[in-house]
């Protein structure tokens, strides 16, 4: 929002500038030096110079902005000296970098001072579109969290300083950065628990993108005003009357919701505005008896309420035993008033309410009486560990922070009864991540609430979760879309990384070792040629799916015969009838002991494997038949063989968990894919598996028939298209 103006200043606006420096040290009663006082005074006289000559584009003086940002960074947020020295000079660099570029704020203030002004400048225009721009911006700032979190709050107060004085700017000026605040902005200041700036934030967003509905709600509780602040001052007045005969020092305020939240529920939620119960909540602060705990004495004070009025049934939450991430704590509940109306209600002591409006400020106040890590000091943690390896994608980053560390948060249980806090919309796998990044790799299946679910499966808050593991490494591609945390998805990239590393060099040895057989050196035209030919691009990617068996390598003598890197004769040679190879055919899928016919592929280097029964094999035997040839299982590389099988039963708790066990752990089969439901105490549904022959897969039915429970196991075929 800066501005360049060379219209001088008037002696007036002069005045006015040197009133509000003053208004500004005034507050500042954390000063207990002068030198905390000649370095803000320092701070303010190179704004004050820096931004002589502008204005703002309403006409006022550009260094009210800086002025303004310092005073809600002391009002608002909490904080200290070098804040409101880095606040005073936030725009300097940015603004002017010839004659106070950021090695002079350095050697003037210090490293400290200078790390939080380079964190809160922006990115030069060069860096791409100015949407573009905004985001690098915001994603430099985050980047310093873990350095200074500093950087971040005295950006909440610019940018709320800015919402403030958005009517200068054009309505599609305001629109952007109306956007921009609702979208990260607004999350981040709640996430850091500053309710009062998220508040605000979320309001003039709604001012500027849909001014009509602002108007519109607006208007309705003006209406309303008289007739809901008699109805609450009569609701109060009994809990105020018994708190005071139970001897509790307290504050009793009806808090109003913000108009975003109101036009929330209308809006999206289509719920009339008579008919939203809150559209404030009644909020007690105590002074709490140091010799009781606070949460008892919350729990008390609950119970002198539900006399006068009766509780909603499921409506507490208790922020009390599980604090929210940004450290905040209360209980809230709803009753229902002598009116017949709902009532929201918030118990909470000084200290709670301090952390609640002060937010990360407060908490660091409060760290020290208590020796366990505070649910902020995880968000913190959290942010950390998503700060190490940065997506370097600027929009893809950014919609990492937003769903990793601004989204609601669920709270699940582990078997022990452990807490685990997750965004919403996490799944079994990501709490398996969340435990161990090797639990993760290794996960097969969950058992929620002694449900057996996929790992897939949607987790919600109250869950207990129980992660069943095999103890091969299955982390698959397809589970990036089946996570949400930023944890597992880079547990998961890494994984598959190594793994796709180890299968390149598993095919490259494979591949060299195919090539020193015919004694051949392939060229550049000659590598192309063979890429080519198994519909490759680079030879990682041949080398990589040679090793995952994706391609055999059975037909490389015809293609290095038609590249003429071999002869016809030495083509031969290697070709003859007893040297082919045999694999089993993806469309039905055989397994040793099966009744079946081979197929050799024109090539002669590949002979496929297809059940009797196979319609792919009868169409063959049909149109080639003289291609259809005796097989001998010893020619197949294959170690296991894929395979269906089908179970029902009468379900009981422990059902799925016996099925696992038996088949992974005693048995040691790998399961690719496990799906089963239960209705009505009965349960069915099917698994696919890899198994050695017909003997170890009878014996796995067989096995299973005998678990209490199951009343039938049956095979199934599995027919497809090769």
């Amino acid at each position: 929002m800066n501005s360049t103006n060379n219209k001088k200043r008037t002696k007036t606006e002069e005045k006015a500038v040197q009133k509000q420096f003053q208004e500004l040290l005034d507050i500042c009663a954390f000063i207990r030096s002068d030198e905390d006082r000649n370095l803000i005074r320092k701070a303010f006289d190179i704004a004050n110079e820096a931004h002589r000559n502008m204005r703002r584009k309403a006409g006022d003086l550009y260094i009210i902005h800086p002025l303004c940002v310092a005073r809600i960074v002391v009002e608002v947020i909490g904080l200290g000296t070098v804040s409101v020295v880095a606040a005073l000079l936030h725009d300097v660099v940015e603004d002017n970098p010839e004659e106070f570029p950021m090695e002079f704020i350095e050697k003037e203030f210090g490293p400290k001072v200078a790390a939080i002004v380079d964190g809160l400048t922006k990115l030069p225009p060069d860096s791409g579109s100015e949407s573009l721009q905004q985001i690098n911006t915001f994603r430099k700032m985050l980047l310093t969290i873990s350095d200074d979190i500093r950087v971040v709050l005295i950006k909440l107060a610019d940018r709320l300083h800015n919402m403030r004085t958005l009517d200068a700017l054009s309505p599609e000026k305001q629109i952007k950065i109306a956007g921009e605040t609702i979208f990260l902005y607004a999350p981040l200041a709640h996430r850091l628990g500053f309710y009062s700036i998220k508040q605000e934030l979320e309001d003039l967003s709604l001012k500027y993108r849909h001014p009509q509905q602002y108007k519109e709600v607006l208007e309705l509780l003006k209406d309303s005003e008289l007739k809901r602040n008699a109805s609450v001052e009569k609701f109060m007045h009994p809990i105020r009357k018994k708190l005071i005969e139970r001897s509790y020092q307290f504050e009793m305020k009806n808090c109003f919701n913000s108009l975003y939240f109101i036009y929330d529920k209308m809006h999206k939620a289509g719920i009339p505005f008579e008919n939203i119960h809150d559209l404030s909540s009644i909020r007690i602060v105590f002074d709490p008896d140091p010799g009781i705990p606070e949460n008892i004495q919350c729990w008390s004070i609950y119970a002198l309420i539900t006399e006068i009025y009766l509780p909603k049934h499921n409506s507490i939450r208790d922020w009390i035993s599980f604090p929210k991430t940004n450290g905040y704590e209360s209980l809230h509940f709803t009753v229902m008033s002598s009116d017949g109306k709902w009532m929201e209600m918030q118990i909470r002591s000084q200290r709670m309410d301090e952390i609640a409006e002060k937010g990360y400020a407060a908490h660091w106040k409060y760290k020290g009486l208590s020796t366990h890590e505070s649910e902020l000091d995880k968000w913190m943690r959290k942010i950390k560990e998503l700060l190490q390896n940065p997506n370097p994608d600027a929009m893809e980053f950014v919609d990492d922070v937003k769903m990793n560390l601004f989204a609601h948060e669920i709270h699940v249980f582990t078997p022990m009864g452990e807490i685990k806090a997750l965004p919403q919309k996490s799944t079994a796998l990501d709490f398996a991540y969340e435990i161990h990044s090797e639990i993760g790799h290794r996960a097969i299946a969950a058992r929620v609430n002694n449900r057996l679910l996929p790992l897939n499966h949607e987790l919600q808050s109250g869950d207990q979760v129980e992660i069943i593991t095999t103890d091969k490494n299955r982390t698959q591609r397809v589970w990036f879309d089946e996570v949400v945390t930023s944890k597992a998805r880079s547990s998961i990239k890494n994984n598959i990384n190594a793994e796709n590393k180890r299968l390149i060099e598993r095919g490259k040895s494979i591949f060299d070792e195919k090539l020193e057989n015919y004694n051949v050196t392939l060229d550049a035209r000659m590598m192309g040629k063979i890429l080519e030919a198994y519909d490759t691009t680079t030879k990682e990617e041949l080398y990589g799916k040679t090793g995952a068996d994706l391609i055999t390598l059975d037909d490389l003598p015809k293609y290095l015969m038609l590249i003429g890197a071999i002869t016809v004769d030495a083509s031969k040679e290697k070709n003859d009838e007893s040297k082919s190879v045999a694999r089993v055919a993806k469309c039905c899928n055989p397994i040793p002991g099966d009744d079946v016919t081979g197929y050799r592929h024109p090539s002669g280097d590949l002979i496929l494997i297809h059940k009797l029964r196979c319609p792919n094999a009868v169409k063959l035997a049909a149109s080639r038949g003289n291609l259809i040839v005796p097989v001998n299982w010893s020619n197949v590389k294959t170690l296991s063989f894929q395979a269906r099988i089908a179970l029902q039963g009468i379900d009981h708790c422990d059902m799925y968990r016996q099925i696992i066990t038996l088949i992974t752990e005693e048995l040691k089969l790998h399961v690719c894919v496990f799906n089963m439901a239960s209705y009505n105490d009965i349960f069915e549904g099917t698994i696919e598996l890899y198994v050695r022959d017909t003997g170890n897969l009878n014996d796995l039915m067989k096995r299973l028939n005998d678990l209490k429970g199951v009343e039938s196991v049956k095979r199934l075929e599995i027919f497809g298209s090769e």
